[in-house]
């Protein structure tokens, strides 16, 4: 049984060697430069979420992390997200309890939305953030190139509505009388 838990820097080493494995395997992210413990240690920005599953063995075989959406005020309660689980971790449940942990500790950071794009052909990933309640908006057509091919992505959001300030506003379209 996996459990997951809050990750420390502690854990930085780990995180990198997983997140550079998706980076080899380029069914993840746009990214090709591999990173460095240094660079994962950044993230730990007292802000953002970032959790590990570990098997039962208390090896870490998967990771979820929150960072900055946009600088700017209004979108304080809005983080983006990865998920990414080590190869040796794949298709045995560790993506879906990172994610509900990321969930869980987004909703106690107090983010009102998560947001995340991801290649359209990556099915896993998108039947994963669809079991956890993650929305399909749209497709970012030519969002980037990855070693030199055009890649489309699917933007991907989860609202936490827990933390949404303000009254509630209704997401159906407003209706406009037709001309008589």
């Amino acid at each position: 049984m996996f459990t997951a838990r809050p990750a420390t820097p502690a854990d930085a080493a780990v995180i990198t060697r997983i997140y550079n494995e998706g980076i080899h395997d380029r069914v993840g992210t746009f990214e090709t430069r591999e990173r460095t413990t240094a660079d994962i240690q950044q993230w730990f920005d007292g802000r953002h979420p970032i959790v590990v599953v570990e098997s039962p063995s208390g090896e870490v075989v998967a990771y979820a992390s929150t960072s900055w959406y946009r600088a700017r005020d209004c979108y304080a309660g809005v983080a983006e997200f990865s998920v990414y689980v080590g190869r040796n971790g794949r298709g045995h449940g560790a993506g879906r309890i990172a994610m509900d942990a990321l969930i869980d500790a987004a909703r106690e950071a107090g983010f009102w939305k998560l947001l995340s794009r991801v290649f359209v052909e990556n099915d896993a990933s998108r039947r994963l953030l669809a079991r956890v309640g993650f929305r399909e908006v749209g497709v970012y057509h030519k969002h980037a190139q990855l070693d030199g091919v055009w890649r489309d992505v699917v933007i991907v959001e989860r609202l936490i509505p827990q933390n949404q300030p303000g009254p509630a506003a209704s997401s159906a379209p407003e209706t406009v009388p037709a001309a008589g």
